[in-house]
């Protein structure tokens, strides 16, 4: 596309930018609201390349989570125990972040609790999770000042109606969003701020020069800037090829309207590779992507027959066994992984700052995350 800018264009829309920040998720747009918040008179813009955002940040489940027994155990056979703390302590300050920034009541928050789902054949986890409790216990509280953030729940069960499920454990500090409530308010908020928010402009390279960068867009036209936070998250890499970070894409299902569900909650099973959680008498059921890690490597949209296939197969067989379930909706979302559970907030270089790789823990970080990538930028 050879789409030249006006005048007017360029005088009256794109003119006077301070900070560029490239993605308007939960990420770009915390960031664009720090950066006007501690100086209201910077000129801060954001360009995103869809329609809304395009990523994760309208297309994940919404979990307001920091960590399941099994996902913390497995996180700490791979890294050191204090970092697996201040990854905890992150998601629990982020958490706080985006509930004072945005409002429970904005985004529907709900602290109806976390669970997660043992079978027969998870009997040997289970009980060495049973071991690691009053320990993970004791260190969760000194994060959270809960007395007992982990607990046993299988008098639960029956209510439930699950198949094949013979343990329970929750995490009564874990809550749920509407993540269209969350990420409508958050935008309103940059626009009152006087964010500059513009969709449907792609960034295709960034080129650093002395006194700024120059943006060069899947329009044609080219734009110079002083400072760049790049927020894209799972779609880094097309801009900063040398990060350490790859996509990774997870399928989703929505069923249809149900009569009533036996329970409300976030529910996580196999290490949290599957989630699941109610949603206006609905089931929101996603993951899998264990089954197919090369499969799901990928930052394009689209589906993954094997995977949508065992995600219907828990659903009708698992969650409402012996129930008419009906699809209604599948789509994608595209996460950003690295070696490390870890997010990347650094300076790349003299004009450009990074914020980038959730991990899957965007709604728990983001907000955190693009303050924290702000205050790189104003400290620059």
């Amino acid at each position: 596309m050879n789409y030249k800018l006006s005048y007017w264009e360029k005088e009256r829309f794109l003119n006077d930018i301070d900070v560029l920040v490239i993605g308007s998720g939960l990420v770009g747009l915390s960031a664009a609201i720090h950066l006007k918040s501690k100086q209201p008179k910077l000129g801060v813009a954001v360009f995103e390349r869809g329609m809304l955002p395009t990523g994760a940040s309208t297309r994940n489940a919404g979990f307001a989570c920091f960590g399941s027994v099994t996902e913390l155990m497995q996180d700490l056979r791979t890294m050191p125990e204090d970092e697996v703390l201040a990854l905890v302590e992150q998601r629990w300050r982020g958490l706080k972040n985006l509930r004072k920034l945005v409002g429970d009541r904005h985004m529907d928050y709900q602290a109806l609790g976390g669970y997660e789902l043992f079978t027969e054949s998870d009997d040997a986890e289970y009980q060495q999770c049973l071991d690691f409790l009053p320990e993970l216990n004791q260190k969760v509280r000194a994060i959270t000042g809960l007395r007992e953030v982990y607990r046993v729940a299988n008098d639960r069960l029956p209510k439930m109606g699950f198949k094949g499920v013979q343990n329970l454990l929750v995490n009564w500090a874990e809550g749920q969003v509407d993540t269209g409530k969350l990420m409508h308010r958050l935008l309103g908020i940059a626009q009152k701020k006087g964010v500059r928010v513009f969709n449907g402009i792609g960034v295709k390279s960034l080129n650093e020069h002395h006194d700024g960068v120059e943006l060069k867009t899947n329009l044609g036209w080219t734009i110079q800037v002083p400072k760049v936070l790049v927020a894209v998250n799972g779609f880094a890499k097309k801009l900063i090829p040398d990060i350490d970070l790859v996509p990774a894409r997870n399928q989703v299902l929505i069923t249809k309207p149900l009569p009533a569900l036996p329970w409300q909650g976030c529910f996580h099973y196999d290490q949290g590779y599957y989630y699941f959680r109610n949603i206006n008498n609905r089931i929101l059921l996603g993951g899998g992507r264990n089954l197919d890690f090369e499969g799901e490597t990928t930052d394009q949209f689209g589906p993954n027959k094997l995977i949508r296939s065992a995600l219907v197969q828990l659903l009708r067989q698992v969650i409402c066994p012996g129930q008419e379930i009906e699809v209604d909706q599948w789509w994608t979302g595209i996460m950003g992984v690295g070696p490390v559970k870890k997010p990347i907030i650094q300076n790349h270089s003299r004009h450009v700052v990074v914020a980038t790789r959730m991990s899957g823990m965007g709604v728990a970080i983001g907000s955190l995350v693009g303050k924290e990538g702000a205050e790189l930028i104003l400290k620059g």
